[in-house]
């Protein structure tokens, strides 16, 4: 029986970058995965992730998020690949009942936050956004936006590829293509069980996504709801010239979240431009998840985002994914140990935003198995939130 001085389980965002910065420190480590990470059965795909300093989800993540910005350009001196591209990122609200003094508009945290924390950035008004971004041209007069030059995206495939081949030159040991069946945990560690080995660790770090609710059992299981999610690749128009001036973008067009999209700016050689929507109205699970996207998806995709809001796109899609997130009542991440289980930390959770804070989280958690504390203040990710509520 391998006996390790941390285990991580579930190789996506957090556990790749969690099994790298292990082994960056020198610790005997070894992850697990119940398929061959990078893939495309949990949240960590699509090709690109949006990251922006200032996170409209709160301000507990602006910290965090600048961690990882650092630590993206590390890894791109280490490896040589392009990782993090800060293409600048456009945050817009276009709604006929806008209304400025509206504190839950996502435009306007945003702003807010910038404002607090210092970031670098530009509030336009719907002219301004009109002659930047031509591809919003139909934006309603009232509209207000927030450009934030140092943002963009990164790439979830290649980030999670070179955090796991640095983390094997550095001595890591992945086991992929293997499920865990079995944790238990006594005074002297945790063991961990999958269909081929038994492993045991002093420190077990928990990032297995979708699956996890499975895995840990209660408070889990009932706190994590996992949600299939669209991404779709539309074709643009040959004249559009939207390579090199378009943005990464979130843009709020109404009420509810079926009125927010958000998009990545069109590459060189693509041809396309990708664009989302986020739902949570219909669970799922990672055994029962639609993995394709109907015709019927992609034209309603097309009428209900696209189409009056987006120039320079056709209606056809050149490309489609599904992925999906683990969601917590409140959209807010997990963190936290095992209430149960000892030495045991939980951490993947993400509520459909994780991948911009995954690098930093990833060198936080690794210092929760060297030290026992993290130098970030995750407090706000306790599962103590939770308590006394029914879900």
């Amino acid at each position: 029986m391998e006996r390790y001085e941390s285990l991580v389980i579930g190789l996506g965002a957090m556990g790749a970058a969690t099994v790298y910065q292990l082994a960056k420190a020198g610790v005997k480590v070894a992850g697990i995965d119940r398929h061959h990470p990078p893939h495309t059965f949990g949240s960590s795909h699509g090709d690109t992730r949006i990251t922006r300093l200032s996170v409209g989800e709160g301000a507990q993540y602006v910290p965090i998020v600048r961690n990882s910005h650092r630590i993206w350009r590390e890894l791109e001196a280490l490896s040589g690949e392009s990782l993090f591209e800060q293409s600048g990122l456009l945050v817009l609200t276009s709604r006929e009942d806008f209304d400025p003094s509206d504190e839950t508009d996502f435009t306007l945290r945003t702003i807010g936050l910038a404002q607090t924390y210092g970031i670098e950035h530009e509030v336009l008004d719907a002219a301004q956004i009109r002659q930047r971004f031509p591809q919003f041209a139909q934006v309603a007069d009232s509209a207000i936006g927030y450009y934030e030059p140092g943002g963009g995206f990164v790439r979830p495939e290649r980030c999670i590829e070179v955090q796991l081949r640095l983390a094997e030159q550095q001595g890591a040991t992945l086991y992929t293509g293997e499920t865990v069946t079995h944790i238990s945990s006594d005074e002297q560690g945790v063991t961990v069980t999958t269909d081929q080995r038994t492993l045991q660790a002093d420190k077990l770090v928990v990032s297995a996504g979708n699956w996890a609710g499975g895995l840990l059992g209660a408070p889990f299981d009932r706190l994590l709801k996992v949600y299939r999610q669209q991404l779709f690749w539309f074709e643009t128009e040959p004249d559009a010239a939207l390579v090199g001036a378009s943005p990464t973008f979130i843009f709020t067009h109404g009420p509810g979240e079926g009125y927010t999209n958000y998009g990545f700016p069109a590459l060189p050689g693509e041809g396309s431009l990708k664009v989302a929507t986020a739902q949570y109205h219909t669970v799922s699970t990672p055994q029962t998840l639609d993995r394709t996207v109907s015709p019927t998806q992609e034209r309603e995709m097309y009428e209900q985002q696209v189409q009056g809001r987006i120039a320079g796109l056709t209606a056809k899609v050149v490309k489609s994914a599904v992925c999906a997130y683990t969601v917590t009542p409140d959209h807010h991440f997990i963190i936290d140990r095992h209430p149960r289980l000892q030495h045991t930390l939980v951490v993947s959770p993400c509520s459909g935003h994780g991948f911009k804070h995954s690098a930093a989280l990833g060198e936080a958690f690794a210092q929760w198995c060297v030290k026992g504390e993290s130098e970030l203040d995750l407090s706000s990710f306790s599962l103590k939130r939770f308590e006394g509520q029914s879900f």
